[in-house]
């Protein structure tokens, strides 16, 4: 019988020593790695996050994971003051530092150095 007591969500990344960096140095996020390799990024609300080295791996198309924050804009600046590049759709209007307005939740993209792309995004 199907009886799950726990989700997680989980993707690949190219490279685990670059993305163990960038979570936990730059994103400031706890990090375990077991001894396959995997890291587990845990957040301050409990959840978990399967991260895992793939030999082919292309980034996902989609955004991967989703950072709630008070103050969108403020993130942005802290995370631009640790090196985080926010990324530019054509096809979506975003202020000077790259932040959606008006159309839904105030958000901000931005990658791993897999190219996996995450946002930071106003509380809902």
């Amino acid at each position: 019988m199907f009886t799950p007591t726990n989700a997680y969500s989980g993707f690949s990344v190219a490279d685990i020593p670059a993305a163990k960096k960038f979570y936990s140095d730059v994103l400031g996020l706890a990090v375990d790695e077991n001894s396959m390799g995997f890291l587990t990024l845990r957040l301050e609300s409990g959840a978990t996050v399967l991260v895992y080295g793939k030999k082919n791996h292309l980034p996902a198309s989609f955004t991967v994971l989703n950072f709630e924050v008070d103050d969108v804009e403020k993130a942005v600046d802290d995370l631009r003051e640790r090196g985080v590049i926010f990324k530019r759709y054509d096809a979506i209007q975003q202020d000077a530092k790259g932040i959606m307005h008006g159309h839904g939740p105030d958000i901000a993209w931005f990658t791993d150095p897999s190219g996996n792309v995450m946002s930071v995004l106003s509380g809902q």
